[in-house]
C-alpha cells in the first residue's frame, strides 16, 4: 500500500463529520455500525502499513549506522597505514612506505564512499521519520474517532430504548381514557350507577309499603274500639265514656 494512499484514507476519515453523517442517515444505528466496521478495517490496514513503513525506516537507520561505522573504520585504517608509511620512510624504507601510503589512499577512498552513502541516506531517514510520525498521529486520531463512534452507538441505543419505552407507556395511557364516557370503563360506571338507582328505588318502595301497613294497623285498632262500644250499647249498658266519667 502506497504511503500516499494511507495518508489519503486517514485524512478522509479524520475529516469525516460523524454528526453530519448520522443526520443524513435513514437508520443512524446501522450507519454507525457500518462506520465502526469501516474504521476498524481501515485501522487494521493502517497499522499494517505503518508497521511496514517503520520496518523500512529501521532498515535505513541500520544501513546508515553501518555506513557511518564502516567510514570510521576505513578512516582508522587509513590513519594506521599513513603512520606506518611515515615510520618506514623515516627508517629509509621508501618502497614499503609508498606501499602503505597507497593502502592509506585506498582506505581513504573507501571512507569517502561510506560517508557519501551515509549522507545520502540521511534525508531519506528524515523523510521516513516524518512520515512515520504523521502516520502514527493519524492512526491515533482514527482510534479516537472509533472510540467516539462506539460511544455514540451506545448513546443512540440507550436513547432508542428510552424512546421505545416512552412510546409503549403513551400507547397504554391512550388506550385507557377514564374520562371518556364511551370507553369500556365509562360504560361500566354507567351500569353501576343504574344498579344503584334501582336499588334506591326499591328501598323507597319498600319503605312506603311499611308505612302503609302501620297506618292500616292504626285504623284497624280504631274500628275495633267502635265495634266494642256499639256492642255495649246494644246490651243495655251505659256508654263506656259515661261509665268512666262516673
Amino acid at each position: 500500500m502506497a504511503k500516499e494512499s494511507i495518508f489519503g484514507r486517514i485524512s478522509t476519515l479524520l475529516r469525516a463529520n460523524i454528526n453530519s453523517l448520522l443526520d443524513q442517515a435513514e437508520d443512524p444505528q446501522k450507519m454507525i455500525d457500518q462506520l465502526v466496521r469501516d474504521y476498524s478495517n481501515n485501522i487494521a490496514d493502517a497499522e499494517s502499513a505503518i508497521a511496514e513503513t517503520i520496518g523500512n525506516l529501521r532498515l535505513l537507520e541500520r544501513d546508515h549506522e553501518e555506513d557511518v561505522r564502516a567510514a570510521r573504520e576505513w578512516g582508522n585504517k587509513a590513519l594506521a597505514a599513513s603512520r606506518k608509511a611515515d615510520e618506514l620512510r623515516a627508517a629509509g624504507n621508501t618502497t614499503d612506505a609508498d606501499k602503505f601510503d597507497s593502502l592509506a589512499k585506498i582506505a581513504l577512498q573507501r571512507q569517502i564512499g561510506e560517508e557519501r552513502d551515509a549522507q545520502a541516506a540521511e534525508p531519506q531517514i528524515a523523510a521516513q521519520t516524518e512520515i512515520v510520525e504523521k502516520l502514527k498521529s493519524g492512526l491515533n486520531g482514527m482510534k479516537d474517532k472509533l472510540g467516539q463512534l462506539k460511544t455514540k452507538r451506545s448513546e443512540l441505543l440507550a436513547r432508542a430504548k428510552v424512546a421505545e419505552a416512552q412510546t409503549k407507556v403513551q400507547d397504554a395511557i391512550g388506550s385507557i381514557n377514564v374520562l371518556d364516557p364511551t370507553s369500556e370503563l365509562g360504560r361500566f360506571e354507567d351500569k353501576i350507577r343504574r344498579q344503584e338507582a334501582l336499588a334506591q328505588g326499591k328501598a323507597e318502595i319498600a319503605a312506603s309499603s311499611l308505612d302503609a301497613q302501620f297506618e292500616s294497623l292504626e285504623d284497624l285498632g280504631e274500628l275495633t274500639e267502635v265495634e266494642a262500644r256499639l256492642a255495649e250499647l246494644k246490651s243495655g249498658g251505659p256508654p263506656r265514656a259515661a261509665l268512666e266519667a262516673e
